[in-house]
């Protein structure tokens, strides 16, 4: 009897989460790593090589009723590949193709997908939500790889009777977030003064803990089946307020000046950093209103809570980059 939940990316953010919640719940799971050392350690890990065209999936999935595909290749800043769009559809596009086929011929019934709000774009206006609705319209090759991926999978599940279900996280964090995120707390962590006391944007987060309540909770619910939901934590925040919000999580003064926005614009351009004061300052907001209603959830923790997480494992975790 098919029984076992196979997770990839289990050593990454949001997979390392979901393996450990999954666990909590006395789910079985089968983790395809690239690790061997670690391949070797743990019940539930089995060693895999690269994903992409060619990976062989076909050992990992015996008894398999679920796949959460979690891995890919990410979004970075400063992408040194020659061609960045192939480098993230060999991985994001054919590798997930490449494990959905092998997931189908061998009986597994549902393939979560976890996708990016990047499919939707990266802003919005005058007030509006992204919503399960909206036409897809990624501009940057990571979000265009995610979009041409849950085409192709929504496509093989017509064809083959497997099960889809796609999630669209906006940025994810909590303990052990990386990147620009992680950026923010430092500084706010080290009472460094920062110009944006009067951003009055308005973006949406998960915590990392409510996002893999919703992944589980979709497993096998066929209320999911064959559908796109967008997540969030239910509370929007400008720049200003998460810095603030995040000041509290960190018992720290929250040391915001007030500067005009057009101002940090008009400097960001200057300095080349446009890209940067865009994430600040702009909005992007997403309605999770579908996952709410529809698969009969809501998020069990507040923002409030997820930063103050992530800001405890900051201050007992976190060490200096040596970058």
């Amino acid at each position: 009897m098919n029984n076992k939940i196979l997770i990839t990316g289990a050593t990454g953010f949001v997979g390392s989460h979901l393996l450990q919640m999954a666990l909590a719940q006395n789910r079985e799971v089968i983790c395809p790593i690239r690790t061997s050392k670690n391949a070797t350690s743990h019940s539930w890990a089995s060693q895999i090589q690269n994903i992409d065209r060619q990976t062989d999936w076909q050992p990992h999935l015996n008894n398999v009723h679920t796949v959460i595909h979690c891995a890919a290749r990410v979004h970075v800043m400063n992408d040194t590949a020659s061609d960045p769009l192939a480098a993230f559809r060999e991985v994001n596009l054919y590798g997930s193709l490449r494990l959905a086929e092998q997931a189908a011929a061998a009986g597994v019934r549902q393939f979560i997908y976890l996708s990016s709000i990047k499919v939707n774009g990266e802003m919005t206006m005058n007030g509006q939500a992204f919503s399960e609705n909206d036409p897809p319209s990624a501009t940057d090759p990571y979000g265009i790889s995610k979009q041409e991926a849950e085409a192709a999978l929504l496509e093989l599940g017509q064809r083959s009777g497997m099960a889809i279900t796609i999630i669209r996280p906006p940025l994810v964090y909590g303990k052990g977030v990386g990147a620009n995120f992680l950026s923010l707390l430092i500084w706010v962590k080290k009472q460094i003064p920062l110009p944006l006391g009067s951003i009055h944007n308005q973006r949406s987060f998960v915590f990392v803990k409510n996002l893999c309540d919703f992944i589980l909770h979709c497993v096998q619910d066929p209320r999911a089946f064959n559908q796109v939901f967008l997540i969030s934590d239910g509370k929007d925040l400008s720049t200003t307020e998460l810095l603030q919000e995040a000041a509290k999580a960190l018992e720290v003064p929250s040391r915001l000046l007030p500067f005009p926005v057009s101002l940090m614009t008009f400097a960001a351009k200057l300095l080349g950093k446009k890209n940067i004061t865009d994430r600040l300052c702009q909005s992007l907001r997403v309605d999770s209103q579908k996952a709410q209603k529809q698969m009969e959830w809501s998020p069990p923790f507040t923002i409030q809570q997820g930063l103050r997480e992530s800001a405890a494992s900051l201050i007992s975790d976190h060490k200096p980059h040596s970058n």
